[in-house]
């Protein structure tokens, strides 16, 4: 064993006790390698769970362990992706200086980051039956490849002839982002009940943290200077020390990360271990999540909130320049903290979820506020005023960026006991299919009427996602098996009891 897990947690179920990683009354037919123990889901609006009987065929309780390095899988992850984050926006904070540097159109700019949006909506259907059917492992080591080989070939491509080259390393960095339908599922094979929500926000954090970066370096890496040498070597040390990280990165996936746990960290997946792979049709699971009515309307109102936030990270340098010229810097330093309050905001709505399971009201209260945020920022950025902008701006990141693990753990209730990456997966190209035509259209919105004008573009669908959200039915298939599944084991536990009574009273008699 490694001796990462010499000094691990170690906790032996037994019936009735609920701990992190006990019996708990939680995900007990999940599989972590998203095959399930299938329970009826023939129409989405049903509200009846699964059957009693079902719930009631328990297996005995296995041995299961909490190991320390759950948090080193979980943190080599959270880097991955803040690597492959950062290489989307490398382009756009500072996308007057490349526009000048490559003598190309804003269009060219923006599709510098859409290509990520555009990329994982064609590999999304392939990405996710390897996710299914190959594991957690095989899809990072391939996204990491990917990330590191395009971060390599930009390398080469400072020079104002260089774009397409450019456009074809940030197309190849694209390729990683087959990575976005993870977080949900790793947290599910690692992590103990009540702190599955609170690792699923952490994966997404590193998304984020990747976003923060790219907000803060490039603009403090690459000064708008009118020297092209000067400028060349400035885009040139920026995409080396990227280059480097990425490496760094895939050298940790390749050596330490691993796909699951020796033994399983809850009961779930302990017995989900024993189900065989046939018993799974990724097909089957494709179309059942279609005809779920309440994740329907998730998909559509998730990809309108996340939708908007890709937009305005997209085309934050030229809403700020619009207004501040000049201010390239501070416009990257805006981004950093609507990154750093989402984060915070994701953080604090897992552990909220943890805590006290209400997905619905806590889903539509974070949308309601991230459509108020986005009013009150758009209301206010020609104010001429930038510490408004960083306040507000901090206002709209908490709520919309906070937003994104909420949409992951409300589908997985919705969709139990279909695949977490395949309902993630799902959220996320809604996501990116609305992050193209948000982008696209505000830009040409900002161009043609200015960027008043774009973000009322972006809050009229944002008010549009409240509403959808509130139509939601709250269905919350996983917390019904699991409340059945805690009947189930109370009554066979009474039923011992009473047998073990009696057993003691005709002994007695004799």
């Amino acid at each position: 064993m490694s001796s990462l897990d010499e000094s691990s947690d170690e906790w032996t179920d037994g019936a009735g006790e609920d701990g992190d990683n006990g019996w708990s009354p939680q995900r007990k037919q999940r599989n972590g390698l998203g095959e399930y123990r299938r329970l009826p889901q023939a129409d989405s609006t049903d509200a009846s769970g699964p059957s009693p009987l079902g719930a009631a065929r328990l297996l005995p309780p296995a041995e299961t362990r909490l190991y320390k390095r759950r948090w080193v899988m979980l943190l080599i992850f959270s880097g991955f992706s803040a690597s492959n984050a950062l290489m989307w926006l490398q382009y756009g904070i500072i996308g007057n200086i490349f526009l000048r540097f490559y003598g190309i159109g804003a269009l060219a700019i923006d599709w510098l980051s859409m290509v990520f949006l555009l990329t994982y909506v064609a590999l999304f259907l392939p990405a996710t039956w390897v996710l299914n059917n190959r594991g957690v492992r095989e899809v990072v080591v391939a996204a990491a490849a990917f990330n590191c080989i395009g971060a390599w070939i930009k390398t080469g491509t400072a020079a104002p002839d260089m774009f397409a080259m450019t456009f074809f390393g940030q197309f190849v960095c694209s390729v990683a982002t087959v990575y976005m339908g993870i977080p949900s599922k790793l947290a599910s094979l690692w992590f103990g009940e009540r702190e599955v929500s609170t690792a699923c926000s952490v994966a997404v954090l590193g998304t984020q943290l990747g976003i923060a970066v790219g907000f803060l370096l490039p603009p403090i890496l690459v000064p708008n200077v009118d020297d092209v040498e000067e400028l060349a070597s400035h885009i040139r040390i920026m995409f080396y020390i990227s280059a480097g990280v990425a490496t760094f990165i895939f050298v940790l996936v390749i050596f330490v990360f691993q796909e699951k746990p020796e033994i399983p960290p809850t009961q779930a997946q302990a017995q989900s271990r024993n189900i065989p792979p046939g018993e799974y049709s990724y097909v089957a699971s494709i179309l059942s999540l279609l005809r779920n009515k309440p994740f329907m309307l998730l998909v559509l109102s998730y990809g309108l909130n996340v939708g908007c936030f890709y937009s305005i990270s997209t085309l934050l340098n030229r809403m700020i320049i619009e207004h501040y010229p000049g201010e390239e810097v501070n416009a990257g330093r805006i981004g950093l903290t609507i990154v750093v309050a989402g984060m915070a905001g994701s953080l604090i709505c897992g552990i909220w979820l943890d805590r006290t399971k209400t997905y619905k009201q806590t889903t539509l209260a974070v949308y309601l506020f991230s459509l108020i945020g986005m009013l009150v920022y758009t209301f206010t950025l020609n104010l001429g005023h930038l510490w408004v902008v960083f306040v507000t701006a901090g206002v709209l990141g908490f709520f919309m960026t906070g937003y994104l693990p909420l949409g992951f753990e409300f589908a997985v209730e919705l969709t139990y006991p279909e695949s977490e990456g395949t309902s993630s997966g799902l959220l996320n190209c809604s996501a990116q299919i609305f992050g193209i035509i948000f982008t696209i259209c505000q830009g040409k919105i900002i161009d043609k009427w200015g960027t008043f004008a774009g973000n009322i573009f972006l809050c009229i669908f944002l008010l549009i996602g409240t509403a959808l959200t509130g139509f939601i039915k709250s269905d919350l298939r996983r917390q019904k098996a699991n409340l059945l599944n805690a009947e189930a084991q109370t009554v066979n536990s009474e039923k011992a009891t009473a047998d073990l009574e009696g057993a003691v009273v005709k002994e007695g008699k004799f």
